[in-house]
């Protein structure tokens, strides 16, 4: 009898847990046990993924029938293997990188062995899940698992309401998937997904529009997507970097994952205003994000945002897969699809580096707050190099991952320009132009983390103390550095195993899927082509002839040291240094119909006006959104509240009269009801 490694993968994560707990009053162990179980389940499943991409053949677990386990069906599918793998990859390097990481926290190591490994568990095994009990089952072990991961810190009053509000969040969105599955199923009869995708074309198209309004707002809260992203800067900033580091780049994915089941796999095809609302939704959130990553202090804060920011790139391929699709222009389709697939791998990669070299940073100086932070090149050059290729990536420059996706959306926004329904072309032209807007402000933004993190001098003497970290913390950091410049360089590859993911949801043949992948090959768009490994090559020549040159032109001239030149200062000190705010000032107030910035100037003074004996700065932005959907319905709930509290006055006479009322007003409604 053979193992089946579906069930080993799970087998293993719940052994970590499990171990945790066991070995709770020797930290260390309980640290080193579960992270050792947690990685090999992640390592194991990774290989699964890659051998049902080889073979073809699905790897299927149905648990036997012990009471509620009986409805436990799990299946590999073509959808599963991009999210599985790179869900499986990140969880692999997260485990890894803990084994250093974690030490920080090893008063919870524990209850941090437990619910990371059950949340890795749960979020593995969601792309899997063949039927409504097994998918929501794994889901809501995914959201509770990360609920108390974001809680490890309890004691911090920002943690418990960053939990708490990411708790809120995540039910109201499993409160509208579950509608979504609960109205298949009343058309269906059935919980499977097999025959949810039989039954695609006998659904009536009003039926169709409501799901796809339920799929929105269910799956779009847990993407993150404007304006349900509320939790999420909160959230993801609280949990520990490792933890950070999965929620969003694999965690937020499993809700890209569910608007691709539903809209392709069970829905088929809708009208051209699905994927129209969407671009609109998308390149909202896209512009949103980054102009609130602008104004951040906060480097992980900053991080969250930026995921908001790329949730929205990521949805504008899918969104304009559904308007070609439901034009009928299968080409375009196809290539927007590639899109919006390959930009969530990239992010993963790119995103997942940022937030561990930042966990890295952050642990090194004590500190989440940019102003404080500084000169940290010199100390921890390494893992500035690690940060520098994800900004570059996050930033879309070649030829790394990122401008390989972008540029791919790019080429399918500027194609929509040719459809024959103007509605459809002005959309198009919104999603170009916040794409474009988007990645210039994108830019800007991780100059600034980059150069306000690690360059200049030390703005707080934590700093000098600062050093690289282990090499269990760094191996991972340069494994998704190399993933970064691997799928910069090698995009028809990439493309290529995304393929099976493609064709399941858009079966059509296509040429853009049936073309010959070359080790070298250029990709074409409709609009241009690119040839990441000659832009490599190019700035690689480039580079060794300025080194080149610089040798010749200083071959003769001797070395000298001197100060930095400081506009006829003696010296220049960290508190004349740019800082974050200074940086995003002219963003502010280029911005300020969005921002809304209220600022504040306190001066005291000693005999006149000119004598200034102290003087305090204040600027803060409005959180525009938050403040006019949230807080007027938040207000009138605790309104309402306030004015219910009224009639728990504490009395146990009052208490009983109102269950007299009650059952009063019951008998008198069964006698008039002739019961």
């Amino acid at each position: 009898m053979t193992l089946n490694p579906l069930a080993l993968c799970i087998f293993l994560f719940i052994a970590g847990a499990i171990l945790s707990l066991i070995f709770n009053k020797q930290p260390s162990l309980s640290r080193i046990s579960s992270l050792s179980f947690a990685a090999l389940g992640s390592g194991i499943l990774f290989l699964n993924s890659i051998l049902f991409l080889k073979n073809g053949t699905a790897m299927e677990l149905v648990l036997p029938n012990l009471g509620l386990l009986s409805g436990f069906h799990f299946y590999f599918t073509p959808l599963s293997f991009p999210f599985t793998a790179i869900i499986s990859v990140l969880s692999f390097l997260a485990s890894i990188y803990a084994f250093s990481y974690a030490k920080e926290v090893e008063e919870n190591a524990a209850s941090l062995g437990f619910f990371f490994n059950l949340f890795i568990l749960g979020m593995g095994l969601v792309p899997l899940a063949q039927n409504v009990f097994t998918f929501l089952f794994c889901w809501e072990g995914m959201t509770l698992a990360s609920f108390f991961l974001v809680l490890l810190e309890h004691k911090i009053k920002e943690s418990r309401k960053a939990a708490t509000l990411y708790l809120v969040m995540s039910h109201l969105a499993a409160a509208f998937i579950f509608l979504i599955f609960f109205l298949l199923y009343e058309k269906t009869g059935s919980w499977e997904f097999e025959h949810f995708r039989a039954a695609a074309f006998q659904l009536p198209d009003h039926l169709k529009d409501i799901l796809f309004i339920l799929v929105l707002i269910g799956f779009g809260a847990k993407a993150g997507l404007v304006p349900l992203h509320l939790w999420l800067p909160y959230a993801h900033p609280a949990a520990p970097s490792h933890v950070s580091s999965l929620m969003s780049g694999a965690m937020i994915k499993t809700a890209i994952y569910g608007f691709l089941l539903i809209l392709f796999s069970f829905l088929k095809q809708g009208p051209w205003w699905w994927g129209a609302i969407i671009l609109i939704i998308a390149s909202i959130s896209s512009l949103v994000g980054i102009l609130h990553a602008l104004m951040e202090n906060n480097l992980k804060r900053l991080l969250a945002y930026s995921s908001v920011e790329n949730i929205g790139i990521i949805l504008m391929g899918v969104g304009a897969s559904l308007l070609f699709h439901s034009f009928y222009q299968d080409h375009l389709a196809t290539l927007a699809l590639t899109a919006g697939l390959y930009h969530a791998l990239n992010h993963a990669l790119f995103k997942g580096l940022l937030f561990l070299s930042s966990g890295s940073v952050i642990k090194a100086a004590h500190t989440k707050n940019m102003e404080e932070m500084g000169g940290i090149i010199k100390k921890m050059p390494i893992t500035a190099f690690c940060f520098l290729i994800g900004s570059m990536s996050v930033s879309a420059l070649p030829p790394l991952n990122g401008f390989v996706s972008e540029w791919l959306t790019f080429q399918v926004l500027l194609s929509g320009f040719n459809l024959n329904f103007t509605s459809a072309r002005i959309v198009c032209l919104i999603a170009t132009t916040a794409l474009a807007l988007t990645g210039a402000l994108a830019v800007a933004c991780f100059v600034k983390a980059f150069g306000i993190t690690f360059l200049a001098q030390p703005r707080s003497n934590k700093i000098e103390t600062c050093r690289d970290p282990s090499i269990l913390e760094i191996a991972p950091m340069i494994s998704l550095s190399l993933g970064c410049l691997i799928f910069g360089i090698f995009p028809n590859h990439i493309r290529w195993l995304l393929k099976p993911a493609i064709e399941f949801l858009l079966p059509n043949e296509n040429p853009f899927l049936s073309s010959n992948i070359k080790l070298f090959n250029s990709l074409s768009g409709n609009y241009g082509s690119i040839f990441p490994m000659g832009i490599l090559i190019a700035l690689m020549i480039g580079i060794l002839l300025a080194v080149i040159l610089f040798s010749i032109l200083n071959k003769s001239n001797k070395v000298r040291k001197a100060p930095t030149w400081g506009c006829g200062l003696d010296h220049l000190e960290p508190r004349m240094e740019y800082t974050s705010t200074a940086f995003s000032k002219p963003f502010r107030i280029l911005f300020a119909f969005f921002y809304r910035p209220m600022r504040e100037v306190r001066q005291e003074t000693t005999l006149s006006p000119y004598f200034l004996n102290s003087i305090q700065y204040s600027n803060e932005i409005s959180h525009l959104i938050k403040e006019t959907l949230y807080h007027p319905p938040l207000k009138v709930m605790l309104k309402i509240s306030r004015a219910l509290r009224q009639i728990q006055s504490g009395s146990l006479n009052l208490y009983l009269g109102y269950l007299l009322a009650t059952v009063i007003f019951l008998i008198t409604l069964f006698l008039w009801k002739g019961y």
